[in-house]
């Protein structure tokens, strides 16, 4: 965590629910499995959903299956919280939204290997890594320099932007690029947790403090808002540039992606929530978690 992060926001940090913990953790054990099951015929051979019954599916199902647990999971865990009187802070209802275009981005990142960070797409535009590197790094600054914006509300004036020289600690850019796919996405990861956990409780007051985003006078809130749609900018260059290396997407991949996304839909209910607010959905989120890794295992064997 940076200075401009840590000395301009309320602490300590509010951890990542274990329950969360564990349902990501599910599906990173899920997804390279699945993806492994081919295209085609495999995803048409029958699977055994619910032993003992007459019905019968395909393969192709259970990968459905695993998005439908999810997102139901996510229904009932709002029901659940909203049935104990949870009351969700105002910033963690915007940054419920971050949460899921972060999935989304990690659902398209799952099929692609290390060899795929820097092929160069040529047409003059960014290799993988180059992407990933800036997401990463601005990604950061949305909640860094948020802070310091929030962090200076009482004061009288309104600078232009922020000065240079604040946070000499922030990360570089390339920094952020380094290492292996899963250290990129590591890093993803921790960044928006972090940040999360240290903006998720502001009030309507907090949101309305003063400050910019790229010369625009705004507020906080709207700063909060860009994660989400910062996200899927470069959500969609990577979309862009695997065309550009002639790279097809596989049905298995798109199905995989799916299923990120039902799983960020469901982390949203409970994002930047402490965990003992979370307690109504955790029974909740355990069992989809559960059903997931089933339908997983189903799917994969079905294809054999």
């Amino acid at each position: 965590m940076d200075s401009l992060l840590r000395d301009n926001t309320p602490g300590p940090t509010v951890p990542v629910a274990p329950v969360v913990v564990e349902a990501r953790a599910a599906l990173a054990e899920a997804t390279p499995p699945l993806l492994g099951v081919s295209d085609g015929e495999a995803l048409e051979r029958p699977w055994s959903w619910r032993d003992g019954e007459t019905g019968w599916t395909e393969a192709r199902y259970a990968f459905y299956r695993c998005a439908e647990a999810l997102d139901r999971a996510g229904i009932d865990a709002e029901a659940a919280l909203a049935a104990a009187g949870t009351l969700r802070a105002p910033s963690s209802r915007i940054l419920a939204r971050a949460t899921v275009a972060r999935w989304e981005l990690h659902g398209i990142l799952a099929a692609l290997t290390d060899e795929d960070l820097d092929r160069d797409p040529g047409n003059g535009e960014w290799t993988l890594r180059q992407t990933l590197a800036h997401a990463l790094n601005v990604q950061r600054a949305y909640a860094s320099y948020t802070a310091w914006w929030l962090g200076r509300r009482h004061e009288p004036d309104f600078p232009a932007e922020v000065p240079d020289g604040i946070g000499p600690d922030f990360p570089d850019e390339a920094s952020d690029g380094q290492g292996t796919l899963p250290d990129i996405r590591s890093r993803l990861d921790e960044a928006m947790d972090v940040a999360a956990g240290r903006l998720g409780s502001l009030s309507d007051e907090e949101l309305a403090a003063n400050a910019r985003w790229s010369g625009f006078g705004l507020d906080v809130a709207f700063r909060l808002g860009r994660w989400a749609s910062h996200l899927r900018e470069h959500t969609i260059q990577v979309e862009k540039t695997l065309v550009f290396l002639d790279r097809p997407t596989r049905e298995v991949e798109r199905l995989v992606r799916h299923i990120h996304a039902a799983h960020g839909r469901m982390e949203s209910v409970v994002f930047a929530l402490p965990p003992g607010e979370i307690e109504p959905a955790v029974p909740i989120i355990a069992a989809a978690t559960r059903e997931l890794s089933e339908a997983a295992r189903g799917a994969v064997s079905a294809a054999g």
